[in-house]
């Protein structure tokens, strides 16, 4: 997608985009700038191998700066920001960055699950750089509340009738214990976690065959590693991820020392609460853009929705306090 026709952010964005490429590279083999992203959470644009990406209007710096150093100090885990310092248009923070080759979504056999885990475990055992310090905490519960909020807003604003689907996920969220829902701090917060991960979060650099390296800092912050496996995992008990896979994801993160499950036996006591709030969260964003949509859920859809209405009861390492 290109900038034509462009709101006034992204052809501004286009134009930092470009100006900060031939600043790079003087000789710039110019092509058309292409925008990778356009969603109301970030816009992002590319030119050449420079992209620019505006954040979220509710991300100010003073949050995002910590992150952003800590991306700089980990060069081996995180991609790097460019030099080139953050500026603000329209409201909006915009940082800069290397270009990356992303994961191939055409190629599920060849996700680099292996990787993946392989930089988390990395992740999580390195202490958060002091020139990154004092660093917020991780936003993963945060961004699962706002799913919840979202939810909440869509169906009040629907038709007389509530979707059906609103009523178990909104159950599932209220087994979840208050920290996993953003309403009470988090009981570990030692780890630094990346707070969003996802097979978009890695791309290879220099492109297009370097390393993986793990994208988007606007979540990282510490508190509990478990949570950044907490999407496979909530995949792979919905059965959206074939047992191989999450297989393969879990050895890895196992081998590289990663501190968020025990090094063998069963990993659900530390993954239980983590993958159920993530399938909370994706069940109320795919419930709200059915009800904004005026449409059905599709299939996937159904299996989250349908493991929200499994989670009737507390998990047994949680008592009804603690779920509060």
């Amino acid at each position: 997608m290109t900038a034509t026709a462009a709101t006034p952010l992204l052809a501004e964005l286009t134009a930092r985009a470009e100006a900060t490429a031939h600043t790079r590279t003087p000789s710039c083999p110019c092509g058309e700038s292409v925008t990778l992203a356009d969603r109301p959470d970030a816009t992002v644009v590319r030119h050449a191998d420079t992209v620019a990406k505006a954040h979220a209007p509710h991300t100010g710096l003073r949050d995002l700066a910590p992150r952003l150093a800590v991306a700089a100090h980990l060069p081996g885990i995180l991609l790097s920001p460019l030099k080139a310092p953050p500026v603000e248009l329209h409201g909006r923070v915009v940082t800069f960055w290397p270009y990356g080759t992303p994961v191939d979504p055409d190629a599920p056999d060849a996700a680099p699950w292996e990787a993946a885990a392989a930089l988390l475990a990395r992740l999580h055992r390195t202490p958060v750089p002091p020139a990154a310090a004092p660093l917020p905490p991780m936003r993963g519960p945060a961004k699962a509340a706002d799913a919840v909020a979202g939810l909440t807003a869509a169906s009040a604003g629907s038709a007389a009738v509530p979707h059906p689907a609103v009523a178990p996920v909104l159950r599932a969220w209220a087994t979840l214990p208050a920290w996993a829902r953003a309403e009470a701090p988090m009981p570990d917060t030692t780890a630094l976690c990346h707070g969003d991960l996802h097979l978009g979060q890695l791309v290879r650099h220099p492109a297009p065959d370097g390393p993986w390296l793990l994208i988007d800092v606007d979540d990282l912050g510490t508190g509990i590693p478990a949570w950044d496996l907490a999407r496979p995992a909530a995949w792979y008990a919905c059965g959206l991820l074939p047992p191989d896979e999450w297989t393969r994801f879990l050895t890895a993160y196992r081998a590289r020392g990663g501190p968020a499950v025990p090094a063998d036996g069963d990993p659900w006591p530390a993954l239980d609460v983590p993958a159920r709030a993530l399938t909370v969260q994706t069940a109320a964003r795919a419930v709200t853009k059915a009800i904004n949509g005026d449409r059905p859920l599709d299939e996937i859809e159904m299996s989250v929705i349908d493991a929200c209405a499994r989670m009737g009861s507390l998990p047994p390492q949680l008592t009804p306090t603690s779920a509060k």
